[in-house]
């Protein structure tokens, strides 16, 4: 097998939230789906949502759950400045800022938030691991 994630599905508890959230908030670009499901296109893998019991029922496992789910979505951008500007954007798109951006142990600067349906996200500038353009910013 060769390592990839070709696709990440959150169950969502409301989809026309979640759409307005990721589509108009934050920009994702989508794709033409059904309405039970909606595809974001991203770089190098999609995004798509799906409603939480649904997605349960199809995974054969229980939809009741709450807290921390054992993981967080990155998203990494070129400078401090930009971790900041993409966690503004979050929060007035409705996320809750759950860290605010911060110089971390590891090295760089990063914060989290969480999106309506309470999936974490981190924003990241990882100087170590960034490779698109460089921007002097931050």
């Amino acid at each position: 097998m060769k390592p990839r994630i070709s696709m990440i599905t959150l169950g969502v508890r409301d989809m026309a939230k979640s759409v307005q959230f990721y589509e108009n908030g934050l920009g994702f670009p989508r794709m033409e789906s059904p309405p039970t499901v909606a595809f974001f296109t991203l770089n190098g893998t999609w995004l798509g949502l799906y409603g939480r019991d649904a997605l349960a029922e199809d995974a054969t496992v229980s939809a009741e759950g709450s807290g921390f789910e054992s993981f967080a979505l990155a998203h990494n951008v070129g400078s401090e400045q930009e971790v900041r500007t993409v966690m503004e954007q979050a929060v007035a798109a409705g996320a809750t800022m759950v860290k605010k951006p911060q110089k971390v142990f590891w090295g760089g600067y990063s914060g989290y938030f969480r999106d309506p349906d309470g999936h974490l996200w981190e924003v990241a500038h990882n100087p170590l691991f960034w490779i698109g353009p460089k921007d002097e910013s931050g």
